[in-house]
């Protein structure tokens, strides 16, 4: 991902006469201690920025448990950067959030999921869930390649509005590598286009007479965010919170085959283009975005979707005591939070209207194609 320049400089690197010393010596890179303290010195500024707005997102978070405090972030994040100019110093600090700490609680979040949930809700809705995740994004990619959109930004909305929203936006963004403005924008039209749906559902279960049971399965089937799915689940009454919930968190269960998937198609196309020998164009650009050939191919599996899968394994097996996992969704909840605010300061006005509006139109026709899609299923199966 084109981070816009908030990528640290190795402070320790030097290409002087100290350096060609070093090299005869053996000496080599400095210590790694050395390097480490080289990269505090530049990331701290922006980890303290990220640290304390982290903190007052979660804090209006306790006190606002219906708004989740990710998208108090990404929304704080964003008015900060519209409102006052962010320092260069900050950057390193900032990059460091939205990239390690976003893969971290990624594969934190697989402690909130047991499997054994999931196959609770029967068969029939484990089929709806594969069938709005999978028809979701290729749906997704279709409407997408009609309007023109690139490879990587149609895959981030298939997969957000598909999958679990802002972190399946980022945790795609880990495996293809796509551009700054490309992920913040997914990250944007989820949180206007989820909220829209809080509203949405609640309102449309009244109107059409299905039962609270069938809404909350509506809500866990359609709705982008976990936290945007309780508020709807919370406001559809009865037993739909409950329903709702199990159903996305079967949803975001999806996240690891697929960004797999998305892996194993990047090496195959990698591999297809630097034997074909064409760096710059091709039928391969339209699976890899502008990325040359010559670039080290992506991990088969992403280390943070290794232990995704280890941390549902894990979950699954019950020995962890209830003390832990609350500890570990705490955890969780912080990292994301300091990711999304990380991304949040990149959501400038002048960015969203440089991208034009091909990808507002993209979320609006997912949206409605999820959630057409998801009612469909839950009124055959119930």
């Amino acid at each position: 991902m084109d981070t816009g320049g908030r990528e640290p400089a190795d402070a320790t690197r030097s290409t002087g006469p100290s350096a060609v010393r070093a090299d005869r010596t053996g000496e080599g890179k400095p210590p790694v201690a050395q390097r480490l303290a080289a990269w505090g010195r530049d990331a701290l500024p922006g980890l303290a920025v990220v640290a304390v707005c982290t903190g007052l997102a979660m804090l209006i978070g306790r006190f606002t448990p219906t708004v989740s405090p990710l998208l108090i972030a990404i929304v704080l994040g964003a008015v900060i950067a519209n409102v006052v100019p962010l320092p260069q110093r900050i950057e390193p600090g900032l990059t460091f959030s939205a990239k390690r700490l976003l893969r971290v609680g990624v594969a934190l979040l697989g402690l909130q999921l047991v499997v054994g949930d999931i196959f609770d809700l029967g068969w029939g809705v484990i089929g709806l869930i594969v069938a709005v995740v999978g028809l979701g994004i290729v749906f997704g990619m279709w409407a997408g390649k009609l309007l023109g959109l690139t490879w990587t930004q149609r895959l981030l909305i298939a997969c957000g509005f598909s999958i679990c929203g802002a972190a399946a936006v980022a945790a795609a963004d880990g495996v293809v590598d796509a551009e700054e403005e490309e992920t913040i924008t997914a990250i944007a039209l989820v949180v206007i286009f989820g909220t829209l749906m809080i509203l949405a559902i609640p309102l449309l279960t009244d109107l059409t007479g299905i039962t609270d049971e069938q809404g909350g399965l509506w809500a866990g089937a359609s709705i982008h965010e976990v936290a945007q799915v309780v508020a709807a689940g919370g406001a559809i009454g009865g037993g739909a919170l409950a329903v709702a919930v199990v159903v996305k968190l079967g949803r975001v269960l999806m996240l690891a085959p697929v960004l797999t998937a998305i892996g194993l198609m990047r090496r195959r196309a990698d591999r297809a283009r630097a034997a074909a020998g064409d760096a710059g164009s091709g039928a391969g650009d339209d699976v890899t975005g502008d990325a040359p050939a010559a670039v080290k191919r992506p991990p088969l599996v992403p280390l943070f979707v290794v232990m995704f899968i280890v941390f549902v394994a894990i979950s699954s097996t019950g020995i962890l005591p209830d003390p832990v996992l609350s500890v570990g969704k705490t955890v969780e909840t912080a990292l994301l939070t300091a990711a999304m605010f990380a991304l949040g300061t990149g959501v400038r006005v002048a960015t969203m209207k440089k991208v034009g509006p091909k990808p507002f139109v993209l979320a609006l026709v997912q949206t409605v194609f999820v959630a057409a899609l998801s009612l469909g299923g839950v009124l055959i199966l119930t």
